[in-house]
Protein backbone atom coordinates (compact mmCIF):
# COMPACT_ATOMS: atom_id res chain seq x y z
CA UNK A 1 0.00 0.00 0.00
CA UNK A 2 0.74 3.43 -0.81
CA UNK A 3 -0.33 6.55 1.68
CA UNK A 4 -0.01 10.06 0.13
CA UNK A 5 -0.24 13.17 2.66
CA UNK A 6 -0.86 16.82 1.09
CA UNK A 7 -0.08 19.92 3.03
CA UNK A 8 0.49 23.56 2.15
CA UNK A 9 -2.73 24.40 1.43
CA UNK A 10 -5.14 28.01 2.76
CA UNK A 11 -6.36 31.39 2.21
CA UNK A 12 -4.77 33.57 0.19
CA UNK A 13 -5.89 36.10 -2.22
CA UNK A 14 -6.02 36.50 -5.84
CA UNK A 15 -1.95 36.67 -7.31
CA UNK A 16 -0.69 35.18 -4.15
CA UNK A 17 0.99 32.01 -4.51
CA UNK A 18 1.09 28.64 -2.73
CA UNK A 19 3.39 25.72 -2.69
CA UNK A 20 1.78 22.41 -2.14
CA UNK A 21 3.56 19.80 -0.97
CA UNK A 22 2.63 15.00 -1.07
CA UNK A 23 4.50 12.87 1.29
CA UNK A 24 4.47 9.41 -0.08
CA UNK A 25 5.36 6.43 2.03
CA UNK A 26 4.69 2.85 2.12
CA UNK A 27 5.17 0.44 -0.83
CA UNK A 28 7.85 2.71 -2.83
CA UNK A 29 7.67 0.24 -5.98
CA UNK A 30 4.33 1.27 -6.39
CA UNK A 31 5.05 5.29 -6.54
CA UNK A 32 5.92 6.07 -9.80
CA UNK A 33 3.93 8.71 -12.08
CA UNK A 34 2.12 11.43 -9.93
CA UNK A 35 -0.66 13.51 -10.23
CA UNK A 36 -2.13 16.75 -9.11
CA UNK A 37 -6.12 16.82 -8.82
CA UNK A 38 -8.43 19.21 -7.61
CA UNK A 39 -12.05 19.32 -6.96
CA UNK A 40 -14.38 22.42 -6.77
CA UNK A 41 -17.86 22.53 -4.86
CA UNK A 42 -20.49 20.80 -7.01
CA UNK A 43 -17.50 20.39 -9.50
CA UNK A 44 -16.02 17.11 -11.16
CA UNK A 45 -13.10 16.59 -10.15
CA UNK A 46 -9.87 17.90 -12.36
CA UNK A 47 -6.68 17.17 -13.75
CA UNK A 48 -4.12 19.67 -12.94
CA UNK A 49 -0.52 18.64 -13.59
CA UNK A 50 1.52 14.87 -13.48
CA UNK A 51 5.19 14.38 -13.91
CA UNK A 52 6.78 11.15 -14.82
CA UNK A 53 9.21 8.98 -12.34
CA UNK A 54 12.20 10.25 -12.84
CA UNK A 55 10.88 14.20 -13.79
CA UNK A 56 11.77 14.42 -16.94
CA UNK A 57 8.27 15.01 -18.41
CA UNK A 58 5.39 16.52 -17.33
CA UNK A 59 2.09 17.77 -18.67
CA UNK A 60 -0.09 20.59 -17.53
CA UNK A 61 -4.53 21.51 -17.55
CA UNK A 62 -4.54 24.47 -19.87
CA UNK A 63 -6.34 26.38 -17.20
CA UNK A 64 -3.31 25.98 -15.09
CA UNK A 65 -0.21 26.08 -17.68
CA UNK A 66 2.50 28.92 -17.10
CA UNK A 67 0.97 29.57 -13.70
CA UNK A 68 1.38 26.23 -12.15
CA UNK A 69 4.72 24.06 -12.12
CA UNK A 70 4.94 20.50 -10.49
CA UNK A 71 8.26 19.01 -9.32
CA UNK A 72 9.33 15.95 -7.05
CA UNK A 73 12.37 15.24 -4.84
CA UNK A 74 12.71 11.31 -5.25
CA UNK A 75 15.33 11.13 -2.68
CA UNK A 76 12.71 12.44 0.23
CA UNK A 77 9.43 11.11 -2.25
CA UNK A 78 7.76 14.05 -1.83
CA UNK A 79 6.20 16.05 -4.97
CA UNK A 80 4.99 19.32 -5.20
CA UNK A 81 3.09 21.73 -6.78
CA UNK A 82 4.11 25.29 -6.87
CA UNK A 83 1.34 27.68 -7.79
CA UNK A 84 1.98 31.42 -8.85
CA UNK A 85 -0.82 34.20 -9.70
CA UNK A 86 -3.18 32.80 -8.28
CA UNK A 87 -7.02 33.10 -9.59
CA UNK A 88 -10.34 32.71 -7.56
CA UNK A 89 -11.60 29.96 -10.03
CA UNK A 90 -8.39 28.31 -8.40
CA UNK A 91 -10.20 27.72 -5.26
CA UNK A 92 -10.52 23.98 -4.72
CA UNK A 93 -9.51 20.54 -2.95
CA UNK A 94 -6.25 19.59 -4.18
CA UNK A 95 -5.21 15.87 -4.39
CA UNK A 96 -2.44 14.20 -4.96
CA UNK A 97 -1.88 10.47 -6.67
CA UNK A 98 0.28 8.43 -7.53
CA UNK A 99 0.29 5.16 -10.12
CA UNK A 100 2.82 2.12 -10.32
CA UNK A 101 3.81 3.25 -13.73
CA UNK A 102 6.74 5.46 -14.58
CA UNK A 103 5.10 7.57 -17.78
CA UNK A 104 2.55 11.07 -17.05
CA UNK A 105 -1.42 10.50 -16.70
CA UNK A 106 -4.27 12.68 -17.09
CA UNK A 107 -6.84 10.63 -16.16
CA UNK A 108 -8.02 10.07 -12.65
CA UNK A 109 -8.45 6.33 -13.74
CA UNK A 110 -5.04 6.08 -13.75
CA UNK A 111 -4.21 6.54 -10.45
CA UNK A 112 -4.95 4.05 -7.34
CA UNK A 113 -3.26 5.97 -4.78
CA UNK A 114 -4.88 8.96 -3.64
CA UNK A 115 -4.39 11.62 -0.46
CA UNK A 116 -6.74 13.03 1.51
CA UNK A 117 -6.79 16.30 -0.44
CA UNK A 118 -5.60 20.03 0.85
CA UNK A 119 -7.79 23.22 0.62
CA UNK A 120 -6.84 26.13 -1.27
CA UNK A 121 -9.18 29.36 -0.94
CA UNK A 122 -8.11 31.84 -3.49
CA UNK A 123 -10.04 35.28 -2.51
CA UNK A 124 -10.74 38.42 -5.28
Amino acid sequence: QVQLVESGGGLVQAGDSLRLSCAASGRTSDISAMGWFRQAPEKEREFVATISSNGGATYYANSVKGRFSISRDNAKNTFYLQMNSLKPEDTAVYYCATRPHPVIATSAYDYPYWGQGTQVTVSS
